[in-house]
């Protein structure tokens, strides 16, 4: 009998203490903390570390941290150069997996215990938004800028981005976009890594992986393929028809819809929010034409299949972005720079679960549904004998 191919969908293959959804009431929770508080209490970096230390850190644990990320807010001098040397054309998110591949070659550290791998975190986190503003610069032709000894996460990777420190609310905003993009528990990507890092294979190969699960449009693509969306519509007027027509060939629109919440996303809530606040600040158009696609698509789902959809995290972060004045093809990869610090969490509580049993290979089985020519398989047929 057949299996379907369900991806692995409400199996529960392992424990963790690094967050928890609840999709039917659509919360998300970071060691034990609301998300939606987080984005209006906390700081990217405070986040970071909790997620990193299983708790809120202290002053003098932040100001650590703070100063342990800024003194890593650089990449080796060979790292630099072969991003030089690459094709201006390439795919940033191959140039990032890449990249954080090719970190390992210059740690000098061979230890893998808990100390090792916390401090890797923390490179790691400080590293991938130089990797991302150093290539744009690059494929661009553009002098590098070099990274901020004073601005915060946020400011420091839009500073290198563009050539300008942004002000505060700018900087805060985007600050509460890495907040919420930092973790979300089993998601593709943070299993590959899981999974990479269970044959006991170390950090950079685990990153490596998850950002390769992220590029693909059911993940971390996802939000490239909304401003595609969003560009190809360009007015209010032009949504409604876009839309039906879209549905009426039985495709996706992307952004809608969520494989976990059955409800609002929360991270979709406070990223609606933002782009009104920027379009508002920027008197460009794209929040009014997300909110339209939201209704319109809707209304036509609840017409077709008699049930609510909702907007997800993507759907206004394309926006959002697009008024931060970064590019579109880079929205995937401002998803790396904030997920990394959920991915890094995961990678170390995999390599050092405290609870029994210990970590296990993952092994996940296969149904074989393939031909079958009996207990002992097809016979041989030699090469000259074969009709087809």
């Amino acid at each position: 009998m057949e299996t379907k191919n369900i991806g692995l969908r409400n199996i529960e293959v392992a424990d963790t203490k690094i967050s928890a959804i609840d999709g039917i009431n659509g919360k998300l929770i970071y060691r034990g903390y609301d998300v939606l508080d987080l984005v209006k209490k906390s700081t990217f970096e405070e986040t970071a570390c909790m997620l990193l230390n299983d708790d809120l850190p202290t002053q003098d644990m932040l100001d650590d941290f703070f100063s342990n990320l800024v003194a890593a807010r650089e990449i080796p001098e060979g790292v630099e150069k072969n991003l030089r040397n690459l094709p201006k054309n390439s795919n940033p998110m191959d140039v990032l997996q890449s990249t954080v591949s090719a970190l390992a070659l210059f740690d000098t550290k061979r230890a893998d215990d808990r100390e090792t791998n916390y401090n890797r975190a923390i490179q790691l986190i400080a590293k991938i938004p130089i990797i991302v503003a150093y290539w744009d610069r690059i494929r661009n032709e553009k002098e590098l800028v070099r990274p901020s000894k004073k601005l915060n996460h946020a400011g420091n990777f839009l500073y290198m981005l563009t050539g300008n420190e942004p002000d505060d609310e700018i900087a805060r905003i985007f600050d509460i976009c890495l907040i919420l993009h930092a973790e979300h528990s089993f998601n593709a990507s943070t299993f590959a890594a899981r999974e990479v890092v269970s044959t006991r294979a170390h950090m950079y190969a685990a990153v490596s992986a998850a950002i390769g699960a992220l590029s693909g449009e059911l993940h971390g693509g996802a939000n490239y393929q909304v401003m595609q969306m969003l560009l190809n519509i360009q007015t209010e007027e032009r949504v409604e028809p876009w839309i039906k027509e879209k549905l009426s060939q039985g495709k996706k629109i992307m952004g809608m819809g969520h494989a976990v919440y059955k409800t609002f996303d929360p991270r979709a809530e406070v990223l609606r929010e933002l782009s009104r606040r920027l379009s508002e600040k920027t008197g460009e158009p794209w929040f009014k034409i997300t909110k339209k696609i939201e209704d319109v698509t809707a209304e036509e789902m609840k017409k077709v299949k008699g049930s609510d959809i909702f907007p997800n995290v993507d759907l206004y972060s394309a926006s959002t972005y697009h008024m931060l004045k970064i590019p579109p093809d880079l929205n995937t990869p401002i998803f790396a720079i904030s997920r990394v610090a959920g991915w890094t969490s995961h990678i170390i509580e995999e390599k050092f679960a405290e609870a029994a049993p210990k970590p296990m290979l993952y092994r996940p089985k296969a149904v074989y549904v393939g031909k079958y020519c009996g207990p002992s398989g097809c016979e041989y047929v030699p090469l000259e004998k074969r009709l087809h």
